[in-house]
């Protein structure tokens, strides 16, 4: 698949749902599951911008390259935005998420979704590089399960 590279923007985000919502549909993947994967990269795409750019005092690209396989479809999100492995955050466990709204902790909800939506996650650092890799796997088309 094509790559996708943006300015470090809010009004990035719809080319980047697009690109993900052509490849969900490339990949055969089911609505839930396209669903799924486009709030996990949207997501992730909202933090790069607003705190791996922005906050940080940083400008750049990101990055979007879709890998398709025949069992799963992977997108990358690429950007030089300060470092962070969201598998470091303290994510909200059952308890937490259980309390009403007003007697929570802010953040970590948008990640928690978003790692819960896809089938794996792996995060890279790579130089200045951060790689935040989603899979999705494919039913059909020579996939298993």
């Amino acid at each position: 698949m094509e790559t996708l590279i943006v300015p470090d923007t809010l009004d990035s985000l719809a080319k980047i749902g697009d690109y993900v919502k052509r490849a969900a549909a490339a990949a055969g993947l089911d609505s839930k599951a396209a669903y799924n994967l486009r709030l996990a990269v949207d997501e992730f795409a909202t933090n790069i911008i607003l705190h791996g750019y922005q906050e940080a005092g940083l400008s750049g690209e990101v990055v979007i390259r879709g890998e398709m396989a025949d069992n799963a479809l992977t997108i990358i999100i690429e950007d030089t935005g300060a470092a962070f492995d969201p598998r470091s955050l303290k994510l909200p466990e059952a308890e937490e998420l259980a309390r009403p709204i007003e007697e929570r902790e802010p953040g970590g909800l948008g990640i928690f979704l978003a790692l819960n939506g896809v089938d794996d996650f792996n995060y890279e650092r790579d130089g200045d590089r951060n790689r935040n890799i989603f899979v999705m796997r494919r039913k059909g088309a020579g996939a298993e399960g």
